[in-house]
C-alpha cells in the first residue's frame, strides 16, 4: 500500500525544519553556490535510492549498490579513454551490465530461493574486486575530454544569472516521475506492492510473484548504474577503492527514511526523494556548520533512527485511536439494537 499523507508531510517537516535551522545559523547555506551544490548531491543519491526503494517495496534488500556505482565508474572511462569506445557505445554498454547484474541478483533471489542479503552482499564483495582487478587498482578519470558528456553531471539549467538546477537533479526528478507513475498507475507497479505486503496471497491470486521481483531487482541496478555514470562524470576521477562505498547505506537510509517499510508492500517515490533530500542537507549542515566530520554517520544516524520512531509512534498512535473507534461504534450498537420494522421488537 501506499504510505499516508501524513509521512509525507512528516518528513517534509523534518527537511524544512534541518533547513531552516542550518540557514539562520549559517547565512551561507542560502548562497546560490552552496544550495546548486545541495540539489547536485541530491540529484545523484536521489537517483540510487528510487531503484533501492523498489527492491524494498518487494520485501528485499540491495547492498551491493555502492558497489555497482564503482564498477560503472570504472569501465566508463576505460571504455572512453583506454577503449576508445564512442560514448553512445559505452554508455550503452555501462547501462546493459547494470541490467545484467540486476537480472542476476532477481534470478538468484527467485530460482535458487537465495537470501536477498546473502546475493547481494556478495556482490557488493565481487563488483568492488573485480573494478579493483581489471583497473590494476589505478584511478581512472576523463581528464580533459568528454567535456560535453560531462554537462550531464555538472550541468545547470539556468534559471537566474546566479542560479541554476542541476542536471542530475533534473535527471531525478524525471526519473521519480516514471517511476511515480509505474509503482501507481500501472497493474506491475500495484503487483510489486501486493508481492511485498503479502507474498504468498500474492501468488495464489494469479501473480507471478519471481517475474516482479526479478523486475525490481533490475530496476535497482539499472538506476545505480545511472547513478555510477553520474557520479564518475562529476568528479572526473574514479578511484576504485573507494569510490560508492557506503553508497547503499544513503540509498536505503532515504528510502526508509521515505516511508519504505523494511518488512515490504509500502513505499512512496516522493517520499524517497524527500528523504533523500533530508540527508544531503543535513550532511550539507554537518559541513558548513563546522561538525566535526567524524560525527557525520553518527547525526545522520541518530536522525534517521528518531524520525522513524516518530513515524511508528504516529502509526501506534492512530492505530489506537481506530481501534477506539471501532469498540465505541460497536459499543454504541450493543447500547441501541436495531428493532423490527414490522413488530417493533427488539
Amino acid at each position: 500500500m501506499d504510505i499516508s499523507p501524513k509521512h509525507i508531510l512528516g518528513i517534509s517537516g523534518l527537511l524544512i525544519a534541518v533547513f531552516l535551522f542550518t540557514a539562520l545559523l549559517e547565512p551561507n547555506f542560502l548562497t546560490a553556490y552552496n544550495l546548486q551544490n545541495t540539489l547536485r548531491w541530491t540529484g545523484l543519491f536521489g537517483i540510487i535510492s528510487i531503484g533501492a526503494a523498489f527492491v524494498i517495496i518487494t520485501g528485499g534488500i540491495d547492498l551491493s549498490v555502492g558497489s555497482v556505482v564503482g564498477l560503472v565508474g570504472v569501465l566508463l572511462p576505460m571504455f572512453l579513454v583506454a577503449q576508445g569506445w564512442s560514448v553512445p557505445l559505452a554508455l550503452i554498454a555501462v547501462l546493459l551490465i547494470s541490467l545484467g547484474l540486476g537480472l542476476l541478483h532477481g534470478v538468484l533471489v527467485t530460482r535458487m530461493n537465495l537470501q536477498p542479503f546473502v546475493v547481494t552482499l556478495c556482490g557488493l564483495l565481487f563488483y568492488r574486486g573485480i573494478a579493483r582487478w581489471i583497473s590494476g587498482d589505478q584511478t581512472q578519470g576523463f581528464g580533459g575530454e568528454f567535456e560535453g558528456l560531462r554537462q550531464l553531471a555538472i550541468g545547470r539549467l539556468p534559471l537566474t544569472d546566479t542560479f541554476g538546477l542541476p542536471m542530475p537533479f533534473l535527471v531525478l526528478i524525471v526519473l521519480a516521475a516514471l517511476a511515480g507513475l509505474f509503482l501507481n498507475y500501472t497493474v506491475w507497479g500495484r503487483y510489486m506492492l501486493a508481492l511485498g505486503h503479502n507474498e504468498e496471497a500474492a501468488r495464489f491470486s494469479g501473480i507471478n510473484t519471481d517475474r516482479m521481483v526479478i523486475l525490481a531487482y533490475v530496476f535497482g541496478a539499472v538506476t545505480a548504474g545511472i547513478g555510477g555514470v553520474l557520479f564518475a562524470l562529476d568528479v572526473n576521477s574514479v578511484q576504485p577503492a573507494v569510490h560508492g562505498n557506503f553508497y547503499e547505506l544513503y540509498a536505503i537510509a532515504a528510502a526508509v527514511l521515505g516511508g519504505c517499510s523494511l518488512r515490504g508492500g509500502e513505499g512512496s517515490i516522493l517520499g524517497v526523494v524527500i528523504g533523500a533530500a533530508v540527508l544531503r542537507v543535513l550532511y550539507n549542515a554537518i559541513n558548513i556548520l563546522g561538525i566535526p566530520t567524524q560525527l557525520e554517520f553518527a547525526i545522520i544516524g541518530a536522525v534517521i533512527l528518531l524520525g522513524v520512531m516518530a513515524d511508528e509512534l504516529v502509526k501506534r498512535f492512530a492505530a489506537a485511536r481506530s481501534t477506539a473507534r471501532q469498540t465505541a461504534a460497536g459499543d454504541a450498537v450493543l447500547d441501541n439494537p436495531p428493532r423490527d420494522s414490522a413488530h417493533g421488537d427488539p
